[in-house]
């Protein structure tokens, strides 16, 4: 009897210290319906909206009345319209489109020809999950109206023709394994300083907040980087992943990211207690960051709402310049766009990190 009476008094110990503990009460209730909010709504696995471009060369009632059919599958959404097929080359391979709709100038002739290719559908296959989309397309094509059978579309799969997952997967790991370790590390290592309590050293330093949290950073920032050179081997040697940009522009491209997420963490510092604390909250950053960033799900087909809050997020702006340097061989300055807001999210964190942290016990 007086056992269950010890461990009764325990249990209502550490129930009113969670209580106390308003973070890790935030996370038990956050979690969960973070994670509900996410598969429950932005996590589609039928794709829609898809953002494509059109180089109609017929420009024919038929050819007209065929991208409207290709419109209302509502598995594409015209966004561009480009004069030929190499514009639309150079529209996916700076990200502004995942498929590129071809209609050749003798389009009412072919359509005469029984199982000749009227339509050439260009399809970014850096992701495979487009790729299935698409061939959706081609399989439940809306009829002619000049002819009993549907117009015969050809597809041509761009920077992955095998469709191997491991060309798609790879590169977006690097944003998913920088998310997790430069996140955490940064966001543990001061919280680690207020519980050993060396901060009461640097209290009687003439060391600066900048100065600590740039010492803090940068040698993170080296191992970030030797974490990248070792997926990217081991993406060559075991997956043949291939790398059709500029090695230099990837490592700009990882490095921004680094900083991006050492500077979050760093925010994230500022506001947890404990190490564990630190954990928690670098796990509430990681889930979104993996689900609503492109990585798993195209971008295109999730919800509003969900684009805005990926938006946000570095590592949806990680993932577009990586493919694109990575897969697609696209140059920073096509990429310039995205480059830029990465720089400027590192700057934001950056200075917020700064302005909360303060060289005090309390």
């Amino acid at each position: 009897m007086k056992s269950l009476q010890r461990i009764f008094a325990i249990i209502v110990k550490e129930l009113r210290q969670l209580s106390r503990d308003r973070l890790t009460f935030g996370m038990i209730i956050g979690i969960p319906t973070l994670q509900l909010l996410l598969f429950g709504y932005a996590i589609n696995m039928d794709v829609r909206h898809l953002s494509a471009g059109v180089a109609d060369l017929s420009m024919t009632a038929a050819s007209r009345q065929f991208v409207m059919d290709m419109a209302q599958t509502q598995v594409i959404d015209i966004n561009h319209q480009a004069a030929d097929v190499f514009e639309l080359e150079a529209l996916m391979r700076k990200g502004e489109i995942v498929v590129g709709v071809y209609i050749p100038s003798d389009f009412e002739r072919r359509l005469q020809q029984p199982g000749r290719s009227a339509v050439q559908l260009l399809v970014d296959g850096s992701d495979t999950v487009v790729q299935s989309a698409v061939a959706g397309i081609v399989r439940s094509a809306r009829t002619s109206p000049f002819t009993d059978q549907p117009p015969v579309m050809e597809m041509r799969t761009y920077y992955n023709p095998e469709r191997r997952s491991p060309v798609n997967t790879v590169p977006g790991l690097i944003g998913v394994i920088l998310t997790m370790t430069m996140t955490m590390f940064t966001a543990i290592a001061i919280v680690r300083e207020r519980e050993r309590g060396n901060l009461e050293l640097l209290i009687t330093t003439p060391v600066h907040s900048a100065e600590l949290m740039l010492a803090k950073i940068l040698p993170y920032a080296f191992i970030g980087l030797i974490q990248v050179t070792l997926v990217l081997l081991l993406g060559k040697l075991l997956f043949d992943v291939p790398l059709r940009g500029a090695l230099s522009d990837v490592y700009f491209v990882c490095l921004a990211f680094i900083i991006a997420n050492l500077a979050l963490g760093l925010v994230v510092s500022t506001f947890a207690q404990t190490q564990f604390q630190a954990m928690q909250m670098t796990f509430f950053i990681l889930l979104p960051s993996i689900l609503l960033s492109g990585f798993v799900f195209p971008f295109d087909g999730m919800p509003r709402a969900a684009q805005w809050l990926a938006e946000v997020l570095p590592m949806t702006h990680f993932m577009r310049l990586i493919r694109g340097v990575v897969l697609r061989g696209a140059e920073l300055s096509e990429l310039s766009a995205e480059f830029g807001i990465m720089w400027g999210f590192a700057a934001v964190a950056w200075a917020i990190a700064v302005l909360r942290f303060n060289k005090r016990l309390d």
